[in-house]
């Protein structure tokens, strides 16, 4: 019999809005980038590091702090920051924010998110510059980058497939943008979407993201989907090994918040992938 997991309940006091958008932070893998991985880092304060072949990038300060997190923006910036990959000056971010996938989320979801956002208790934490070498320092490389890789259109329900197929496809390429660390790039960090989910050798933080196509032998074929419904709840491949380094931060601080439903529904659209070796 599959395990069952009980998502975590969201804080007291929130409107339905404001815990909708709490689950779409845990969805979305939020949490993960934007709290330092230390014991009693600040909720959702940013400096957490994030190690690429194209520098080290900081998570920034995502709090209603006027000065150092987003208390300044407005509803309109977080969804030109989540859907176009700019902030409110129309600066370009790094992709190593994954507006790449985001840009497929619902405006409900982005509104949701941006109502709870507002509840998160303000931290004055200044930001870390981020650790990129000449020329890549200079954002403007970004708007050709953007131009070759960057399609941002809306997630599209396909007509043929469940419900549930749909919705884990949502999560899967919008919210829980897992083809951003199993997919591999080229030397201009564009990904191989021929070979998308089939694993990268370089992935951020300095591992190696499986392939998790269901190819037989060198992806996750011989998993079912209470396997995968399970590893992203506790963490526990079907072998009774644990996941590790950053795909244990995303079960800790994302999947395993969501519900048993919502964990199935992944783990029917990765199975319908095409196994690729």
């Amino acid at each position: 019999m599959a395990a069952s997991v009980t998502a975590a309940a969201p804080p007291d006091g929130l409107s339905d809005e404001e815990e909708q958008g709490w689950y779409v932070l845990r969805a979305g893998a939020c949490v993960a980038c934007h709290t330092a991985d230390y014991d009693g880092a600040p909720f959702l304060a940013g400096g957490r590091p994030i190690a690429t072949p194209f520098g080290t990038f900081y998570g920034p300060n995502i709090t209603p702090d006027s000065d150092h997190g987003i208390g300044a923006w407005e509803r309109d910036d977080l969804h030109r920051a989540l859907t176009e990959g700019l902030d409110p000056e129309g600066r370009h971010y790094y992709p190593v924010f994954p507006y790449t996938s985001y840009a497929k989320m619902t405006d409900e979801d982005i509104d949701a998110l941006w109502a709870y956002l507002q509840t998160v208790e303000p931290v004055a934490k200044p930001n870390y510059r981020h650790e990129v070498p000449w020329p890549l320092s200079y954002r403007s490389l970004l708007i050709g980058w953007k131009a070759l890789y960057f399609s941002p259109a809306a997630f599209e329900l396909d007509p043929q497939r469940s419900q549930s197929w749909n919705r884990g496809a949502y999560l899967v390429q919008a919210l829980g943008h897992c083809a951003e660390c199993h997919t591999p790039r080229n030397l201009l960090g564009g990904p191989d979407e021929p070979r998308a989910f089939a694993g990268n050798p370089d992935a951020p933080g300095d591992e190696r993201a499986p392939n998790i196509t269901p190819h037989p032998e060198e992806g996750i074929g011989d998993w079912r989907e209470r396997h995968i419904a399970r590893y992203l709840g506790f963490g526990i491949k079907p072998d009774g090994d644990f996941a590790g380094g950053s795909m244990a931060d995303f079960i800790d601080t994302g999947s395993s918040h969501l519900t048993d439903e919502d964990r199935r529904a992944i783990a029917e659209y990765i199975l319908s992938l095409e196994p690729i070796p």
